[in-house]
C-alpha cells in the first residue's frame, strides 16, 4: 500500500524537493488527522527555516551557536537527580523466606 501511495505522489513544486521521509510522515498525518496538507507551503516553510538558519549561521561564530545550543538543551532536558543511598535504604533487603 505504501509502495501504491509513493508511486501516486504529486510532483513537489521546484521550490526544493520532499524527501521521501518527509512524504512519508505527512501522509500518516494526513490519514491519521484526517487532514490535507499543502506540499506547497510546507515547502515554503521549509525553504524559510533553512534560509533563517544559514542566516543565523553567518550571524554568530561556532562557540556562539554551541553555547546556545547548550543552553537550549539543558532548558529542554532536565536531568534527573536520584539519591541512591536512600533508595537502598527503602527497599527491604531481599533475603531467603522462612518456609
Amino acid at each position: 500500500m505504501i509502495r501504491r501511495i509513493i508511486r501516486k505522489r504529486r510532483p513537489a513544486p521546484a521550490l526544493t524537493g520532499i524527501s521521501l521521509e518527509e512524504e512519508l510522515a505527512l501522509i500518516r498525518v494526513e490519514l491519521m488527522y484526517g487532514l490535507r496538507v499543502n506540499r506547497e507551503a510546507y515547502l515554503r516553510r521549509k525553504v524559510d527555516e533553512r534560509n533563517e538558519m544559514a542566516s543565523r549561521m553567518r550571524e554568530q561564530d561556532p562557540a556562539g551557536m554551541l553555547a546556545e545550543l547548550r543552553g537550549s538543551l539543558e532548558r529542554a532536558v532536565r536531568p534527573a537527580v536520584v539519591d541512591l543511598e536512600s533508595r537502598r535504604r527503602s527497599r527491604p533487603s531481599q533475603g531467603p523466606e522462612p518456609a
